[in-house]
C-alpha cells in the first residue's frame, strides 16, 4: 500500500480517519540513531505506528520497533507529541488520516537487526548523515527536538 504524506497543502485530500501512532528516536552507544526506509513512500523516518486495541502508548512504541527493526527498546523519556492538523497522510486504499503521534526517547536493551516488509531499509545512522536522507518535514522536526536536548518535551 503506498503512501503520500502532505504538510499545510491546500490541494491535500480532507482526512476520514484520526490515528493515535507512537514512535521512538533509539541512539546507540556511538550516538547513532536507528532509522528505517518506509516501504510505503521510500522515506526515511523513525520507526513506530498506530497503536492497537490492547497497546498503551509508550507499549506502541516497543511493539513498533520491535517489528519494524528486531530491536527490543525501552521507553526512557518522552521527545513530544505531534498533533499538526495540517499533516495528512493518505494511503493507496482510500484512508487519509490526520494523526497524532507520540514520539519517545527509548534505549536498546536487545534483539538483532531483522527488516520487515514495511521497510526497505534499516540503520544506524550518525547525526551529521541525517539531514542527508529524505524524509518528511515531520521526521526532522522530531529529530531537531530530540537533538536540541530539551529540558521538556515539544507539545505541539
Amino acid at each position: 500500500m503506498a503512501r503520500t504524506e502532505y504538510y499545510d497543502d491546500p490541494d491535500a485530500p480532507k482526512p476520514n480517519s484520526l490515528v493515535v501512532a507512537a514512535s521512538a528516536v533509539v541512539a546507540n552507544e556511538r550516538g547513532e540513531i536507528l532509522m528505517q526506509r518506509r516501504a510505503d513512500s521510500g522515506l526515511w523516518a523513525l520507526p513506530g505506528g498506530a497503536m492497537e486495541m490492547a497497546d498503551s502508548l509508550p507499549g506502541t512504541a516497543v511493539r513498533e520497533v520491535k517489528e519494524e527493526t528486531g530491536y527490543d527498546i525501552e521507553v526512557i523519556g518522552l521527545v513530544g507529541t505531534y498533533t499538526d492538523p495540517r499533516h495528512i497522510i493518505a494511503y493507496s486504499d482510500g484512508e487519509v488520516r490526520r494523526q497524532f503521534n507520540v514520539c519517545f526517547l527509548a534505549r536498546l536493551v536487545g534483539g538483532e537487526l531483522q527488516i520487515s516488509d514495511e521497510s526497505l531499509e534499516v540503520r544506524w545512522v550518525p547525526p551529521g548523515e541525517l539531514d542527508e536522507l529524505p524524509m518528511h518535514h515531520t521526521q526532522r522536526l522530531r529529530l531537531k527536538h530530540y537533538q536540541e536536548n530539551r529540558t521538556a518535551p515539544y507539545l505541539g
